[in-house]
Order: C-alpha cells, then sequence, then structure tokens
C-alpha cells in the first residue's frame, strides 16, 4: 500500500486541473504543464482536491501510484509556486553573466567561454558580489526540467575532490582528497 499515493493533492483557488483522457491539464497563475498517465492509474478530480487510486494491485501499479501523485503535486506547486535552483561558482577566475536575456555565458576556466541557451520557461539570475562566489539562481515552474537544466550546467565543471573548485549546487557537500604528502 503506498502511503505518499493515499494522500489527497489539494487544489489552490488560483490553480485550474482538468483530466481528458489519459493525460491531466494543470494550469496556474505561472504557467501550464500537463502529464500523460499510464497504467491502470484512475485519477479523482473532487471541488478542491485530487485522489490517485489504482485499479490493479501488481507491482507496476503500486509503483505508479505515489509516482503520478508526487508529479501532480509537484506540477500544482510549480504553477502556483515556482521552484527554484541555485549553483555557486568556486574557483579563481570562474565568471556568469547574461546574454540577450536566456543565453548563460560561462567563464569556467577552458580556453573559450560556454554559451548555454535556457528554455523559455527557466528565468535566470546572476549574483556576482565582491569578496563571495557567484551565485547562478534558475527559476521555474516545472521541476523536472528546472532539474534537467541545472544537473547540465553542473556537469560542465564538476566540483574537483581535491579543491572543491567547479560548479556545485549551494550547501553540496563536496568530500576533499589529502593530496600528496611530502616526506
Amino acid at each position: 500500500m503506498s502511503r505518499i499515493g493515499n494522500i489527497p493533492v489539494l487544489i489552490p483557488n488560483n490553480v485550474f486541473v482538468k483530466k481528458q483522457d489519459n493525460i491531466i491539464y494543470i494550469k496556474g497563475p505561472l504557467g501550464k504543464l500537463n502529464q500523460k498517465i499510464i497504467g491502470d492509474i484512475n485519477i479523482i478530480i473532487n471541488h478542491n482536491n485530487i485522489i490517485v487510486k489504482r485499479k490493479h494491485n501488481d507491482k507496476k501499479n503500486r509503483a505508479l501510484h505515489g509516482l503520478y501523485r508526487m508529479l501532480i503535486y509537484n506540477m500544482i506547486k510549480g504553477v502556483s509556486n515556482g521552484f527554484k535552483k541555485k549553483l555557486e561558482l568556486i574557483g579563481v577566475g570562474f565568471r556568469a553573466n547574461i546574454n540577450n536575456n536566456k543565453i548563460l555565458n560561462l567563464n569556467i576556466g577552458y580556453s573559450h567561454n560556454i554559451m548555454i541557451k535556457l528554455p523559455q520557461s527557466i528565468s535566470l539570475e546572476v549574483k556576482m558580489e565582491k569578496n563571495k562566489k557567484t551565485q547562478i539562481i534558475l527559476k521555474s515552474y516545472d521541476k523536472q526540467l528546472l532539474g534537467i537544466v541545472a544537473a547540465k550546467i553542473r556537469s560542465l565543471r564538476k566540483p574537483e575532490p581535491y579543491k572543491g573548485k567547479g560548479i556545485r549546487y549551494i550547501n553540496e557537500y563536496v568530500i576533499k582528497k589529502p593530496g600528496k604528502s611530502a616526506k
């Protein structure tokens, strides 16, 4: 029995939910999202909540039960409040700036700058303060897309284990290795 899947998802007043065929559409003040439902999962939309039920109790449907409940919950939370990911650049001369409002320009120690064009639904902010690390703040209503973009930016220069230089999430702990020891 899925404990997460049995919890009803509350619908805020400013969010509209519609189910058509096997697709659930969610529209809110920040944007629109949709999710296709596969398997024997039944979605019941009441006045102010959504209940996710499974028709059969086999292993696949038990796994999908909690998954679809959390996907719907994240969609509703995203279109009403939004999500935020923060990255920081650690390294001498590592810089980030914004070109043309949707292109992230990274100078992270390679021989050339790296330009990343961001999707339309993601907003970008770069904080560069004196004597502090450069921060890249990504905001979006789509949690899945936001996680993919943040992971792609981080993968360009992962934190290395000796000095910790690279791109990392804020509050991410990097285990540092000891260097060579002199005799």
